[in-house]
């Protein structure tokens, strides 16, 4: 296969797969280098004043109807601020049975940053740009969490949606 066709070809099939999941996005240029560049080794943790010492690796451990829990707990105050730990585009911010209200962020690499149990949004939209350390909303407890203390569930998934631990990535 020819060089030129050695990028032409995934660039055009991103493209299309980009527009026909996300219509929203406006800079499908932009997408197509952010999946393509590399994950970080390291990321900040997205609570703002918690510090990577005091984390606890949640990973795994058992949920209700028979889940494995698929990311880390972060406890803070009701109305922390939580912070976008990588660059990328929302690509969800909304409710849903478990997470109760989310933002997810495909950050570099293709990978899903997810963002749970948040008790407020900031002011984001699905397809907005957004850089590391921008307020995605705060702390809360919505969601199965809703009998928990407040804190922010943090996962990280790959392109396929296959979950990955994220404690490594912030300690």
């Amino acid at each position: 296969m020819s060089r030129a066709l050695r990028w032409i070809v995934p660039l055009v099939v991103l493209l299309v797969i980009g527009f026909l999941l996300y219509p929203h996005l406006k800079n499908a240029a932009r997408y197509y280098e952010l999946i393509r560049e590399p994950m970080p080794a390291h990321l900040p943790v997205p609570v703002k004043g918690v510090l990577p010492r005091s984390l606890v690796d949640t990973w795994g451990g058992a949920r209700s109807e028979g889940r494995k829990h698929e990311g880390i707990d972060i406890f803070a105050k009701k109305g922390t601020p939580i912070l976008s730990s990588t660059h990328g585009i929302v690509t969800r911010k909304g409710w849903n049975r478990l997470g109760g209200e989310t933002v997810t962020v495909l950050g570099p690499g293709g990978n899903y940053h997810y963002y749970a149990h948040l008790s407020r949004y900031a002011d984001l939209k699905v397809g907005q740009w957004v850089e590391k350390g921008t307020v995605l909303g705060e702390v809360g407890n919505t969601g199965n969490a809703r009998t928990t203390p407040p804190h922010l569930h943090y996962g990280i998934y790959d392109f396929k949606w296959k979950a990955m631990n994220p404690y490594p990535f912030l300690k």
